[in-house]
């Protein structure tokens, strides 16, 4: 998924009076709007931002997270970077391109990818979150039952009982799974 970052932001009500304040806020913030919705869908995704009027900048391309991002080079439109990589990728590649320029997305459907829209992306990020919360309650059950073996089965033969006070005390370790991830942590460091 290729995203056009500024026609996104000037699209998206939030992002678009963010921007007004503070556009790098934007940028980061619909960054990692992304990076989460990458998380779930395990595609490879590109942001893309125009840097063309920047005065002998050389471009960039970037890892964010688990997303990459670019920043054009000078005398290069995010549009006209989009449409490279479209037509070097889509042959071999199912490629989704987010945008609500017209125009850009005749030309990359002309090339072989599929469009969305901002208001289709919008509501393809408010779906998944909607995903993530049903799923959310299985997999912290999941990781519960995983915590609770791993206690019982390494805990009493690795730690002290002084060291096991001294993880209730800290709150990390409640009625047997309470705060699992802080208590498997610790689990990690000790055994390393």
């Amino acid at each position: 998924m290729l995203v056009d970052g500024y026609n996104i932001i000037f699209a998206w009500d939030s992002l678009k009076e963010l921007a007004k304040i503070d556009l790098a806020a934007a940028r980061g913030k619909l960054a990692d709007i992304l990076c989460n919705y990458q998380g779930y869908k395990q595609c490879e995704l590109i942001l893309v931002f125009d840097a063309y009027k920047v005065e002998g900048n050389p471009g960039e391309i970037m890892k964010y997270h688990n997303i990459h991002v670019v920043y054009t080079r000078e005398a290069e439109t995010a549009d006209h970077y989009i449409e490279k990589t479209v037509r070097r990728i889509a042959k071999e590649h199912d490629v989704i391109v987010a945008t609500s320029d017209a125009l850009e997305q005749v030309i990359i459907m002309g090339q072989g990818a599929h469009r969305m829209s901002a208001a289709g992306l919008k509501e393809e990020i408010e779906s998944v979150i909607e995903q993530m919360k049903d799923d959310y309650p299985k997999q912290e059950e999941l990781i519960r039952i995983t915590c609770l073996i791993i206690l019982k089965r390494i805990l009493p033969k690795r730690w002290s009982e002084s060291d096991l006070v001294l993880i209730r005390k800290s709150g990390l370790y409640k009625n047997g799974i309470t705060g699992c991830f802080n208590t498997t942590s610790l689990m990690l460091i000790y055994l390393y």
